[in-house]
């Protein structure tokens, strides 16, 4: 983790149901921060699709809390986690306004992807993101992402088709 001042300061683990309350919380807390990159649960309803999503072989949630403060820096998923010869994963990620800017959510995603390509066992993992979400693009670049192409159209957000960058990383790239 190449000398990571926040590493100290970031606990990581696996989303719990009992994370529900904060969770909304915290979301809704920070809707205008998200906005327009994306959209995330806001109510229990959406926390139980999500969470649901990440309990089986086939997804992984993560919650990144601050150490001294307990607060909620981030929230991180594993999709579609393809094994066999794909042995590949989508990452989605964001973070909390009253954490930012503090190197916590690179060191939640660095953390994330090397539970990937450790205990999971994957290969590579990709994350989509938009041209304008220059915040994001910085921070996958710090992990050692590469940019290996643009989708146009290629996720729904906020009810409108976005353009995403595509950007992976393989074990041998992570910094």
């Amino acid at each position: 983790m190449r000398g990571d001042m926040s590493a100290n300061a970031l606990r990581l683990r696996e989303v719990e149901y009992t994370d529900k309350e904060a969770l909304i919380a915290a979301n809704k807390a920070n809707r205008a921060f998200h906005m327009p990159w994306s959209a995330p649960f806001c109510d229990e309803a959406g926390f139980r699709q999500w969470f649901s999503s990440c309990i089986g072989d086939d997804a992984k949630g993560f919650i990144a809390l601050e150490v001294h403060t307990g607060a909620i820096v981030g929230v991180l998923t594993l999709s579609q986690i393809v094994r066999g010869n794909f042995c590949s994963a989508y990452l989605g990620y964001y973070g909390m306004q009253e954490t930012a800017g503090r190197g916590l959510m690179t060191t939640a995603v660095r953390r994330v992807v090397s539970a990937a390509f450790g205990p999971l066992g994957l290969h590579r993992v990709e994350a989509n993101i938009q041209p304008g979400n220059k915040r994001s693009i910085a921070l996958v670049k710090r992990v050692g992402f590469e940019k290996e192409g643009f989708s146009p159209a290629y996720l729904r957000i906020n009810g409108q088709w976005r353009d995403h960058e595509r950007w992976a990383i393989r074990p041998e790239l992570l910094l």
